[in-house]
């Protein structure tokens, strides 16, 4: 089922939902390169995170994480300087970067979690102009200037 592209009315009910079962929400973002994580499957229901809210009040979960991702001018405006000076990005590219700018102010990634012995349940969701501008970041962080294949100094002596 297709994501709409503002998730502000999701992450309103989300939030409306967490507090009518009586629990707390902690603000923050999960790093799955920092903490064991086990990614909710919503198999594709757009109200799957309801049944993850519902897992963790059952769970005796006292709080759910909450990050919410809204596209501002700043990080387009900065993301659109990066991905114009890096070396291996397309005029494609620069087209998928000016195109987001109808996405500014709108919420594209909604994560949810909870901990529960030594793990971090998620639930996640994010638009398709999200996952476009990552991937833009995501190039631009890895060519943005950067020689790709940088061989020693010292191995040419």
């Amino acid at each position: 089922m297709p994501v709409a592209d503002d998730l502000t009315t999701v992450k309103d009910d989300m939030i409306a939902y967490i507090e009518g079962h009586g629990m707390r929400r902690f603000h923050g973002f999960v790093n799955y390169e920092e903490v064991q994580c086990i990614v909710w499957d919503s198999e594709d229901d757009p109200d799957g995170w309801k049944k993850f809210v519902e897992l963790a009040k059952d769970s005796g979960a006292p709080f759910l994480t909450m990050h919410a991702w809204t596209l501002d001018r700043d990080d387009l405006d900065g993301l659109m300087k990066r991905v114009s000076g890096a070396q291996f990005t397309s005029d494609d590219d620069l087209e998928d970067a000016r195109w987001l700018r109808t996405y500014v102010g709108k919420t594209g990634f909604l994560q949810l979690g909870w901990p529960y012995q030594g793990s971090v349940m998620l639930y996640e969701t994010g638009t398709e102009w999200y996952e476009r501008y990552q991937r833009l970041v995501e190039l631009s962080d890895d060519f943005g200037g950067i020689p790709i294949d940088e061989s020693d100094q010292d191995d040419e002596h």
